[in-house]
């Protein structure tokens, strides 16, 4: 941040108000399927506790499963499970809430918590806390804080973006893992005349959210911690020529990105990587969710997105975290903490990576004997981090990125120029969601 210091790994919003935003989308996604509650406004069952989640794909739903599954061995309650593809989700978030939403809901840290608590549709879980407290880091708590210092989040897990390639790849092909810009950008260049698409990619459709794990490490890299979170946060106009900097390294770059990335999903981008048709991919350690087969598993490796000025180093990782909510009004409020109690605690976060090794417990005391050597590596990696950062959408507005940046950047690249006219473009409509 410019005006305030900021606790590594805290997402919190700008010093702005927020105009737009959550509360907007939610507003336009009323029309669309919508999340709804386990049981409607019914009268709560003394022994269950109803949980809205997001994890609709089949390894996450599994993971979430052996979790609740755990709890009822335990705890003798049940756990009435609302499950809703992602996208419908984030999508409905807010008429959900507004709504009669379940007990218990899976939700992002920082800002996007944050948000939520400051409206009052959620309820606070300092009590909570006061038991899962010891487990966590500093840097863990200030993520699940709101903005009155009250915990109203609990962390399951979070995973590191990076750049991932094929180990076996590199071997044959005799290619290193570069540290800098220029040796990235030579790297790309050999892998475009051996034949390959140097770097995957696919934001076609609703995956146009993809190219913001690029964007966000270019601006950490080129202007570092601060300006960045400073500019999501709308405090920094998009004209300035910093951010300029950051398309023109991005331009740079493009030659090498895979041809008609923006017809393509993310998924068959991360396949081309998995195929050797491509050679890198800047992705989330979840690209683990697209390889069933271990020994694929193991030939998969990464490295932290290069230094480009030596002042901000490779100071700054990437890592979402996600986790658990408690609802405004839980119709089972005791139970509903009973819950995330064991949800917050490393027998949990354990149970569930141990399904999803696409991701790296956030608690202290988690087991991690059975983590891969991917699982092994974010975690040193996160470890290491001067500063944490969630991810474009979640450090800022999300109505803003999704109807403003996203098409800006997703259209610029498909034709990247210097920058000037898409910036100018999106800091047009920068004060509809931010005010002084």
């Amino acid at each position: 941040m410019s005006e305030q210091s900021r606790i590594p790994g805290q997402g919190g919003p700008g010093r702005r108000r927020v105009m737009g935003g959550l509360m907007g989308v939610g507003a336009a996604a009323l029309a669309a399927p919508a999340l709804t509650a386990c049981g409607g406004g019914a009268a709560a069952d003394p022994k269950t506790v109803t949980f809205g989640s997001n994890g609709a794909d089949a390894t996450p739903k599994k993971a979430y499963e052996a979790l609740t599954t755990a709890f009822k061995k335990d705890s003798g309650l049940d756990v009435k499970t609302n499950t809703v593809d992602h996208d419908t989700f984030q999508k409905s978030i807010s008429s959900y809430l507004q709504g009669t939403p379940d007990d218990v809901f899976t939700w992002f840290a920082g800002y996007r918590m944050q948000y939520f608590a400051k409206k009052k549709l959620c309820a606070p879980l300092d009590d909570v806390w006061e038991k899962i407290g010891g487990g966590f880091s500093e840097a863990a708590k200030q993520l699940s804080r709101g903005e009155d210092g009250k915990y109203y989040f609990v962390p399951l897990y979070n995973y590191p973006w990076a750049v991932f390639y094929r180990k076996s790849l590199f071997r044959e092909r005799g290619y290193r893992a570069p540290a800098t810009w220029d040796q990235f950008v030579a790297l790309a260049k050999q892998m475009k005349k051996d034949g390959l698409s140097p770097i995957a990619a696919g934001y076609g459709g609703g995956d146009t959210w993809s190219i913001l794990g690029a964007f966000d490490y270019l601006n950490l890299r080129v202007n570092g911690y601060e300006f960045h979170m400073s500019l999501l946060g709308g405090d920094v106009s998009w004209t300035d020529p910093r951010v300029r900097a950051v398309l023109d390294h991005w331009r740079e770059l493009s030659p090498y990105y895979q041809e008609r990335a923006g017809g393509r999903s993310w998924q068959d981008a991360a396949q081309s990587l998995l195929d050797k048709k491509s050679g890198m991919a800047v992705i989330g350690l979840f690209l683990g969710q697209q390889i069933s087969d271990p020994k694929l598993r193991d030939d998969i490796d990464f490295f932290a997105f290069p230094e480009i000025d030596p002042s901000h180093g490779q100071d700054t990782v990437e890592a979402p975290t996600d986790g658990f909510m408690l609802s405004r009004r839980p119709r089972n409020e005791k139970k509903a903490k009973q819950f995330l109690e064991f949800l917050g605690g490393a027998r949990a976060e354990g149970l569930y990576m141990g399904v999803d090794p696409s991701n790296v417990a956030v608690h202290g005391d988690a087991d991690t004997s059975g983590y891969n050597a991917l699982q092994k590596k974010s975690a040193e990696l996160i470890s290491k981090a001067r500063h944490i950062t969630q991810f474009g959408d979640r450090d800022s507005d999300p109505g803003f990125i999704s109807t403003v940046v996203l098409p800006g950047l997703s259209q610029w690249l498909s034709s990247p120029d210097d920058g000037a006219a898409a910036l100018k473009k999106i800091e047009s409509q920068r004060s509809r969601f931010f005010a002084a």
